[in-house]
Protein backbone atom coordinates (compact mmCIF):
# COMPACT_ATOMS: atom_id res chain seq x y z
CA UNK A 1 0.00 0.00 0.00
CA UNK A 2 1.38 3.43 -0.94
CA UNK A 3 0.61 6.44 1.23
CA UNK A 4 -0.85 9.35 -1.19
CA UNK A 5 0.26 12.48 -0.28
CA UNK A 6 -2.35 15.25 0.37
CA UNK A 7 -3.64 18.38 -1.37
CA UNK A 8 -5.42 21.11 0.32
CA UNK A 9 -8.85 20.34 -0.05
CA UNK A 10 -8.68 16.52 0.06
CA UNK A 11 -10.60 14.89 2.70
CA UNK A 12 -8.78 12.91 5.51
CA UNK A 13 -10.25 9.55 4.99
CA UNK A 14 -8.33 9.74 1.29
CA UNK A 15 -5.13 8.80 3.46
CA UNK A 16 -3.41 5.79 2.72
CA UNK A 17 -4.86 5.00 -0.68
CA UNK A 18 -3.20 3.68 -3.46
CA UNK A 19 -2.93 6.11 -6.53
CA UNK A 20 -4.77 4.45 -8.53
CA UNK A 21 -7.85 3.86 -5.76
CA UNK A 22 -7.92 7.67 -5.46
CA UNK A 23 -8.54 8.37 -8.90
CA UNK A 24 -11.08 5.60 -8.64
CA UNK A 25 -12.86 7.15 -5.56
CA UNK A 26 -13.00 10.50 -6.54
CA UNK A 27 -14.77 9.49 -10.01
CA UNK A 28 -17.05 7.59 -7.64
CA UNK A 29 -17.66 9.75 -4.91
CA UNK A 30 -18.03 12.85 -7.92
CA UNK A 31 -16.53 16.48 -6.92
CA UNK A 32 -17.62 17.56 -4.15
CA UNK A 33 -18.62 21.23 -5.72
CA UNK A 34 -21.39 19.50 -6.90
CA UNK A 35 -22.87 17.96 -3.79
CA UNK A 36 -26.35 18.84 -2.44
CA UNK A 37 -24.94 20.99 0.22
CA UNK A 38 -22.89 23.19 -1.84
CA UNK A 39 -25.60 24.07 -4.17
CA UNK A 40 -27.75 25.27 -1.07
CA UNK A 41 -24.90 27.52 0.06
CA UNK A 42 -26.38 31.31 -0.10
CA UNK A 43 -29.71 30.56 -0.02
CA UNK A 44 -30.92 31.91 3.26
CA UNK A 45 -32.05 28.21 5.11
CA UNK A 46 -29.74 25.51 2.74
CA UNK A 47 -33.74 24.05 2.22
CA UNK A 48 -34.66 23.69 5.75
CA UNK A 49 -37.48 26.29 6.21
CA UNK A 50 -37.24 29.69 7.98
CA UNK A 51 -39.33 28.81 11.07
CA UNK A 52 -38.16 25.10 11.68
CA UNK A 53 -34.80 25.94 10.94
CA UNK A 54 -33.76 22.17 10.46
CA UNK A 55 -34.39 21.88 14.45
CA UNK A 56 -36.92 19.84 16.40
CA UNK A 57 -37.50 15.96 15.68
CA UNK A 58 -39.49 15.63 12.65
CA UNK A 59 -40.25 11.99 13.10
CA UNK A 60 -40.78 11.85 16.96
CA UNK A 61 -38.39 11.62 19.92
CA UNK A 62 -36.67 8.19 20.26
CA UNK A 63 -38.93 5.23 19.49
CA UNK A 64 -41.94 6.94 18.71
CA UNK A 65 -43.89 5.68 16.18
CA UNK A 66 -42.80 2.32 16.03
CA UNK A 67 -46.57 0.59 15.25
CA UNK A 68 -46.99 3.82 13.23
CA UNK A 69 -45.27 6.18 11.01
CA UNK A 70 -41.74 3.87 11.79
CA UNK A 71 -43.96 0.40 11.63
CA UNK A 72 -42.15 -0.49 8.23
CA UNK A 73 -38.77 0.12 9.84
CA UNK A 74 -39.82 -1.93 12.84
CA UNK A 75 -41.51 -5.04 10.78
CA UNK A 76 -38.29 -5.25 9.15
CA UNK A 77 -35.48 -4.68 11.18
CA UNK A 78 -36.99 -5.67 14.99
CA UNK A 79 -39.82 -8.47 14.29
CA UNK A 80 -41.92 -9.31 17.28
CA UNK A 81 -40.45 -5.91 19.04
CA UNK A 82 -44.31 -5.73 19.78
CA UNK A 83 -46.97 -7.90 20.82
CA UNK A 84 -47.50 -10.40 23.93
CA UNK A 85 -46.02 -14.07 24.17
CA UNK A 86 -47.81 -16.42 26.16
CA UNK A 87 -46.17 -18.49 28.69
CA UNK A 88 -43.98 -21.53 28.47
CA UNK A 89 -45.42 -24.63 28.49
CA UNK A 90 -42.98 -26.13 31.86
CA UNK A 91 -44.20 -29.79 31.88
CA UNK A 92 -45.34 -30.47 28.11
CA UNK A 93 -44.93 -34.20 27.47
CA UNK A 94 -44.19 -34.39 23.95
CA UNK A 95 -44.93 -37.24 21.35
CA UNK A 96 -47.32 -38.87 23.99
CA UNK A 97 -49.49 -40.51 21.61
CA UNK A 98 -46.39 -41.21 19.00
CA UNK A 99 -46.92 -44.47 18.37
CA UNK A 100 -45.78 -46.23 14.96
CA UNK A 101 -47.51 -49.67 13.95
CA UNK A 102 -46.34 -52.45 11.37
CA UNK A 103 -49.08 -54.90 10.34
CA UNK A 104 -48.96 -59.00 10.78
CA UNK A 105 -47.89 -58.99 7.17
CA UNK A 106 -44.87 -56.79 7.26
CA UNK A 107 -43.29 -58.66 10.11
CA UNK A 108 -41.77 -61.27 8.09
CA UNK A 109 -39.72 -58.96 5.90
CA UNK A 110 -38.24 -57.28 9.03
CA UNK A 111 -36.01 -60.48 9.33
CA UNK A 112 -32.98 -61.01 7.23
CA UNK A 113 -32.51 -63.52 4.77
CA UNK A 114 -30.04 -65.46 6.64
CA UNK A 115 -32.47 -65.99 9.34
CA UNK A 116 -35.60 -66.76 7.60
CA UNK A 117 -34.11 -69.80 5.37
CA UNK A 118 -32.38 -71.02 9.07
CA UNK A 119 -36.07 -70.54 10.60
CA UNK A 120 -37.57 -72.76 7.94
CA UNK A 121 -35.26 -75.35 7.70
CA UNK A 122 -34.56 -75.58 11.55
CA UNK A 123 -36.71 -78.65 13.32
CA UNK A 124 -35.69 -78.42 16.62
CA UNK A 125 -38.16 -75.46 17.43
CA UNK A 126 -35.66 -72.79 17.19
CA UNK A 127 -37.61 -69.63 16.70
CA UNK A 128 -36.33 -66.22 14.98
CA UNK A 129 -36.72 -62.91 17.00
CA UNK A 130 -38.43 -59.90 15.80
CA UNK A 131 -37.68 -56.93 17.64
CA UNK A 132 -40.11 -54.22 16.22
CA UNK A 133 -39.17 -51.40 18.39
CA UNK A 134 -35.23 -51.83 16.45
CA UNK A 135 -37.15 -51.32 13.05
CA UNK A 136 -39.04 -48.27 14.58
CA UNK A 137 -42.46 -49.24 15.69
CA UNK A 138 -44.29 -49.89 18.73
CA UNK A 139 -47.15 -51.87 18.07
CA UNK A 140 -48.50 -54.73 16.08
CA UNK A 141 -51.61 -54.51 14.38
CA UNK A 142 -53.56 -57.82 12.60
CA UNK A 143 -53.75 -57.04 8.78
CA UNK A 144 -52.59 -59.64 6.43
CA UNK A 145 -51.49 -63.26 7.17
CA UNK A 146 -48.30 -64.86 8.46
CA UNK A 147 -45.98 -67.45 7.08
CA UNK A 148 -46.64 -70.84 8.92
CA UNK A 149 -43.31 -70.88 11.11
CA UNK A 150 -42.90 -70.02 14.64
CA UNK A 151 -41.50 -66.02 15.55
CA UNK A 152 -41.11 -64.47 18.84
CA UNK A 153 -41.86 -61.11 18.61
CA UNK A 154 -41.04 -58.18 20.76
CA UNK A 155 -42.87 -55.07 21.22
CA UNK A 156 -44.07 -52.49 23.20
CA UNK A 157 -47.84 -52.99 21.88
CA UNK A 158 -49.68 -55.93 20.57
CA UNK A 159 -53.52 -55.85 19.25
CA UNK A 160 -55.61 -58.44 20.05
CA UNK A 161 -55.92 -59.83 16.59
CA UNK A 162 -51.88 -59.72 15.84
CA UNK A 163 -51.09 -61.60 18.72
CA UNK A 164 -53.70 -64.52 17.63
CA UNK A 165 -52.35 -64.56 14.83
CA UNK A 166 -48.82 -64.83 16.32
CA UNK A 167 -49.72 -67.19 18.63
CA UNK A 168 -51.27 -69.54 16.04
CA UNK A 169 -48.12 -69.35 13.91
CA UNK A 170 -46.92 -71.04 16.91
CA UNK A 171 -44.91 -67.96 17.59
CA UNK A 172 -44.76 -65.91 21.04
CA UNK A 173 -45.48 -62.07 21.91
CA UNK A 174 -43.17 -60.76 24.01
CA UNK A 175 -44.05 -57.12 25.69
CA UNK A 176 -41.24 -54.63 25.81
CA UNK A 177 -40.92 -51.20 27.93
Amino acid sequence: MQAVRLKRGDSRSRIGLETGRLAELALWLGPSRFSKNRKKRGHVSAGHGRIGKHRKHPGGRGNAGGQHHHRILMDKFHPGYFGKVGMRHFHLLKNRTHCPTVNVERLWTLVSEQTKLQAEKSKDGKAPVIDVTKAGFFKVLGKGRLPEVPMIVKAKFFSSEAEKKIKAAGGACLLTA
